[in-house]
């Protein structure tokens, strides 16, 4: 029996409707910027496995660390218990992260990652006698797929059954030239209106929303509006975070600093799963008390496992490396030497890019997840590329060990594709 047939057997794949879609393709091996599937045939991973493996599939530095953690220590439980990997990793990450940034919570997942800095921020304003309830967040944004991070999110495709069940969150558009000044009446408006306790958001690009990018300018005045408020602003990394937009932060860019930062995805280079929630030490202190009940009730059985946190040490270190810097800043580059030539064909509608991440909508009306969108998505992997199409919104967010001649692979691909569309 193949590896497509036993899969249908049981398994249940994420984001698929199964009696349109039945079949899954098995993939191996991978290396590098490569994946190779059991006919033998590779594909060029153009989106890093969703934004993780941003060093390459089975990055040989990292295997070493990882190899030399798993004879010293596999799991041990975080409460009550710690352990070098995860002390180091600590020092390492507020090393990079925003200089406001004091104290590192574990967690599994971006979903959870989020969830944890949402429940920080209900509890902050709960543990100081004061009842705020609601949260603001950007329409359109996405944060996950638990029930706090759902409820934050705003593309109805994921939310539709479960929206009866949200906490209470308040909308408002991301902001640009034309709408900025309404943005802020809306903002001020719900501040009036609302008890609010934290402003959760993408810095600068929302990745599930097809990649949609605004500017930092228009972020940090509603930044600033909320902590003359005493909201608790949430910055969600979990896409953009460890280098994609050219930082190793999208909070770096923006001149008011978040109060809690959310990470996962490239934290652990496409290894294992694992997620942090970094905050301030203001808001640690809030929790601080002789009555346990003030305490973050909130634990993950593999908080901080030992193996993850020795990948995503390994992972920071390749990141602060000169050769990633340099492969970043070559991909960044590449990016725009392309976008010279291909955002004014006929059938590209616009075109964005912020660090390796690079978009374009193309001059078509589709649904998301509609039969042109699969067909497209088709196209690329008989190319020997992979890329998931957002709708009409092609993007690429490649690994950064990725070759030259591989992205040139993926730009002929776009190129066939706006030929045939």
């Amino acid at each position: 029996m193949s590896l497509k047939e036993r899969d249908k057997r049981h398994l249940w794949h994420p984001l698929t409707q199964h009696k349109i879609h039945p079949d899954a393709l098995p993939i191996v091996r991978a290396e590098g910027a490569l994946l190779f599937d059991d006919q033998g045939k590779e594909y060029i991973d153009g989106i890093a496995s969703w934004y993780t493996a941003m060093y390459g599939h089975c990055n040989p530095y990292i295997i070493e660390k990882v190899n030399k953690q798993m004879r010293t220590l596999d799991q041990i439980v975080f409460a009550g218990f710690t352990h070098e990997p995860a002390i180091h990793l600590s020092e390492e990450l507020i090393k990079i992260l925003p200089d406001n940034q004091e104290k590192i919570f574990f967690s599994d997942n971006g979903s959870t990652a989020n969830e944890v800095g949402i429940k920080m921020a209900l509890q902050y304003h709960f543990n100081k006698g004061e009842k705020r309830n609601t949260i603001i967040a950007f329409n359109d944004g996405f944060h996950g797929d638990t029930f706090g991070a759902m409820s934050a999110s705003g593309l109805s495709v994921y939310n539709g059954p479960f929206e009866d069940f949200f906490i209470d969150v308040q909308r408002i558009p991301t902001p640009n030239e034309e709408n900025f000044e309404n943005v802020i009446e809306e903002l001020l408006e719900i501040i009036t209106i609302y008890d609010v306790a934290a402003f959760i958001y993408e810095p600068l690009v929302q990745g599930a929303n097809a990649m949609h990018m605004f500017e930092a300018r228009y972020l940090n005045e509603i930044l600033q509006i909320c902590a003359a408020n005493n909201i608790i602003t949430i910055a969600d990394e979990v896409m953009t975070g460890f280098g994609k937009t050219g930082k190793n932060f999208a909070s770096e860019y923006i001149e008011t600093k978040p109060d809690i930062i959310s990470l996962s995805k490239a934290l652990t280079a496409g290894f294992v799963p694992m997620a942090v929630t970094s905050c301030t030490q203001e808001i640690y202190n809030a929790f601080l008390d002789d009555s346990v009940g003030k305490a973050f009730f909130h634990a993950h059985t593999y908080s901080a496992n030992p193996i993850a946190c020795s990948v995503a040490i390994a992972g920071i270190e390749l990141l602060s490396s000169v050769e990633i810097q340099q492969k970043i800043d070559r991909i960044i580059k590449s990016h725009q030497s392309f976008d010279t030539k291909i955002k004014s064909h006929a059938k590209v509608k616009t075109t964005r890019q912020k660090g390796v991440i690079y978009a374009l909508d193309l001059h078509v009306e589709m649904d998301r997840y509609g039969k042109k969108r699969f067909e497209i998505f088709d196209h690329f992997m008989q190319k020997g590329v992979c890329l998931r199409p957002l709708g009409k919104t092609i993007y690429i967010l490649p690994p950064y060990v990725i070759t030259q001649d591989q992205l040139d692979t993926i730009y002929r691909a776009i190129v066939d594709l706006l030929d045939i569309v």
